[in-house]
């Protein structure tokens, strides 16, 4: 079985972010660069199940075409593609790692009142 992130798998999602670019109102850039990005991630994460990864290039793609405009604005990036490009492959790893970090979190000293005495 081929993986979803082969040729054949990505042509389709690949050719309708391509004409979803040249709708008016989108920025063409940006949306190309955030799906690059979310693309690279969801190459990378292989030991992640295909359902996951769908769900991560969704949400990939969206985030990092919304970050791109504030990223070009705060930063010396001249193309909103490029801001969308590393918004979508960055941060979803950021993410995901700041979420496997609150897990592991302590918040036990929130119902006894108070911060933990050094």
């Amino acid at each position: 079985m081929a993986e979803p992130t082969s040729l054949s798998g990505a042509a389709p999602l690949a050719a309708g972010v391509g004409l979803a670019a040249l709708l008016p109102g989108v920025d063409g850039n940006a949306l190309i660069g955030a799906f690059a990005g979310a693309t690279l991630f969801v190459v990378s994460a292989k030991s992640l199940p295909i359902w996951q990864r769908v769900v991560y290039l969704l949400i990939s793609i969206i985030a990092g075409y919304l970050a791109a405009p504030d990223i070009a604005r705060s930063l010396p990036v001249l193309s909103t593609g490029v801001a969308a490009f590393g918004a979508s492959a960055v941060g979803i790893t950021v993410t995901l790692a700041l979420i496997e970090k609150s897990r592991n979190f302590d918040v036990s000293w929130l119902r006894r009142g108070g911060p933990p005495s050094a």
